[in-house]
């Protein structure tokens, strides 16, 4: 992977930042760029898009679509406000899936185009030509086109699938690289743009989007249609421009903060997302003003893959996380955090992608002390941690670097702990060492001096070199190099120690040793108390995979109730331990869950353990699985495909 070319200025990449990849073949009706608009840039390679901003890019976005829930597809126009280099005279796009219909320019004649050859992962280029631009002209296109049935970034549900079962529902998830599936644009996250738009949708629905919305109460739009109006006017990366259409309500928690969901789940779901309004106050004394207005969530149906999706002014989140008793609230957290890491300050490339990620696992663990406390925040770091160790233990080493090199491969292969828990004890190091006080400044003023601005793991180091770490001594204490580019983790770290998990840690080994689950102060614990002790392993794992008898899954599946257990956390941890011992009893219990509810996070590491009991666990994930995955998302079921092949 080519990194940076050359050191360039954060200025200079927010004006010039894209991505470069082989295009489709180009016809002999199209003429050699002309030299002025070839001449050699800084700019980061985006691996992961087809655009050549340093020869034109998107500026902004108008999307005026249509929803039609029958055939499953959004119908209209992106109009597209495109600068380039003088002489340019065309722009590459990506798009994915997308049935192009016409292409003209801003009086309605016709413009040249062509698409070419399409990739699996990163779908084809959209090459449209122009006349060549003056110096600081700004040009007009304007695309129609359709979505398909397909569409990776949509998934239209059927009444059946939603909590009121009466409307259809409909919602994107853009990140990574899925927005081109669905809008077609530059989609890499270092271009950034602004954006409007105008969705019509039956009128019993309600359209919400990641941007002001300018309609509170829509506008007519012909028989039995109405429109809603968006605007952003902060440039953010294209994979948060989002939509969500259905049935759905809202209730305020304060001024600026408030929760969308289904009628009949709005009351639960605002009650246990009042914390919202004072995650929002702490953030902003930590780290500076939320640049964004409101701060409000969409609480979607259990399909939704993630478990939150930091859209800028609507987060939106799994109703996994509304577990009766707040404690699942650190998720919220986790979204708010990337108002600032990830919204504000961007990976250029999804190579840098600990950069949006680690920073905000950070920055959420700093909030969640400032509100609950520092043991609270220990307990968070120390489940991290754990999860961490695993996936070290299972990724090749290449893969456990924080700078990736995902050339050639799905982005969302750099979805993994290390991005998130290694990214984060990176940055706990570096306050460790310089102190808690310059650390935070540092912080603030890197969110202030790169706001909206994409950043490289190059950059960041420019920074942090130019503003906190500016002595060799410092330099050698942090080993900031060696955390980045070197796999594993470096001699520096030091793992998070929870003196709350002492009394869980002896509880689960004497369990393990043979004592009841009634002794086990299951009540008493914390719903992350709760995760460690599902989580404890035998520090030398036995050759048959079992470090539990049938008496005592029986024992522990009984005792605790686990067979109703409501929070989906918990709820996991067991089932996990459950299908690697193959305690027939408890699948029933895994059935539902996964038939249920479709977020990664659970979905495949279920999957995956299923498969690995070889003639038990195959048979039984081949029949859920033909049972859920209609359910599923595309970004769910295409991760599942690949561990259990897609049902015939």
């Amino acid at each position: 992977m080519t990194r940076t070319l050359g050191l360039i200025s954060a200025l200079a990449l927010a004006t010039a930042i894209g991505g470069c990849a082989t295009m489709g073949s180009r016809g002999s009706d199209m003429p050699p760029l002309p030299a002025s608009a070839t001449a050699p840039v800084n700019y980061v390679r985006d691996v992961h898009s087809y655009a050549r901003p340093e020869i034109a890019r998107v500026r902004h976005v108008a999307l005026d679509l249509t929803t039609d829930f029958a055939a499953k597809t959004l119908a209209g126009t992106a109009t597209l406000d495109i600068d380039g280099a003088p002489g340019a005279t065309e722009i590459v796009l990506d798009i994915r899936d997308l049935d192009i219909r016409d292409i003209t320019d801003a009086s309605g004649a016709t413009l040249q185009y062509q698409t070419g050859a399409n990739d699996p992962i990163m779908g084809q280029p959209l090459t449209v030509r122009f006349p060549a631009l003056t110096a600081g002209e700004t040009r007009r296109i304007v695309i129609t086109y359709a979505t398909r049935p397909n569409a990776a970034a949509l998934q239209w549900l059927t009444p059946a699938q939603t909590a009121g079962g009466r409307q259809p529902y409909l919602f994107s998830q853009g990140q990574a690289i899925l927005t081109r599936t669905w809008v077609p644009t530059q989609d890499s996250p270092g271009i950034r743009q602004t954006w409007d738009a105008r969705i019509v949708a039956p009128s019993q629905l309600k359209a919400v989007m990641s941007a002001e919305m300018l309609t509170p109460e829509g506008e007519a739009a012909g028989a039995g249609q109405t429109a809603w109006r968006f605007r952003m006017t902060n440039p953010v990366p294209p994979y948060l421009i989002a939509l969500g259409v259905g049935d759905v309500a809202f209730e305020g928690i304060d001024e600026r903060t408030g929760v969308w969901t289904e009628p009949s789940r709005l009351h639960a779901a605002h009650d246990e997302l009042t914390p919202t309004a004072e995650m929002v106050d702490v953030a902003e004394r930590l780290y500076g003003p939320y640049r964004w207005g409101r701060y409000d969530l969409l609480v979607l149906p259990p399909s939704f893959p993630f478990g939150g999706m930091e859209n800028p002014r609507l987060t939106f989140a799994t109703p996994t996380i509304i577990a009766g008793d707040k404690s699942l609230v650190s998720l919220v957290a986790h979204e708010l955090a990337h108002s600032w890491s990830g919204n504000l300050v961007t990976n250029a490339t999804w190579d840098d992608f600990w950069l949006n990620e680690g920073f905000t696992v950070y920055f959420e663990n700093r909030i969640m002390e400032a509100l609950y406390g520092e043991e609270r925040s220990l307990m968070l770091q120390s489940l991290g941690w754990g999860d961490l160790q695993s996936t070290l233990a299972d990724l090749p080493p290449a893969d456990t670097r924080l700078k990736l090199d995902l050339a050639g491969r799905d982005p969302d292969e750099g979805l993994t702990d290390v991005a998130y828990e290694k990214g984060a004890a990176f940055l706990r190091t570096i306050e460790r060492i310089v102190g808690r006080e310059r650390f935070d400044a540092w912080l603030k003023g890197y969110f202030e001096r790169n706001a909206f601005r994409p950043m490289t793991t190059d950059l960041f180091l420019q920074d942090i070199r130019a503003h906190l770490i500016t002595t060799p001594e410092l330099e050698r204490q942090t080993m900031m190099d060696a955390w980045i580019y070197q796999p594993g983790m470096p001699s520096n770290w030091q793992p998070p120690v929870s003196d709350a998990f002492a009394p869980v840690d002896a509880a689960a080994l004497a369990f393990a040793s043979g004592g009841p689950a009634s002794a086990i102060p299951w009540a008493n614990w914390s719903t992350q108390e709760r995760q460690r002790f599902l989580a404890w392993r035998p520090p030398v794992p036995p050759a048959t995979g079992r470090w539990m008898t049938d008496a005592q899954l029986a024992d522990l599946e009984s005792t605790l109730n686990l067979k109703t257990e409501g929070n989906a956390e918990v709820l996991f941890a067991w089932l996990q331990i459950a299908v690697q011992h193959r305690h027939q009893p408890a699948v029933p219990t895994l059935e539902h869950f996964l038939t249920t509810m479709g977020r990664r996070k659970f979905v495949l590491p279920l999957f995956t353990s299923l498969w690995a009991q070889n003639e038990w666990g195959r048979p039984i994930a081949t029949r859920i699985y033909a049972q859920a995955r209609p359910g599923y998302h595309p970004v769910t079921f295409n991760s599942v495909d690949a561990v259990v092949g897609r049902p015939r």
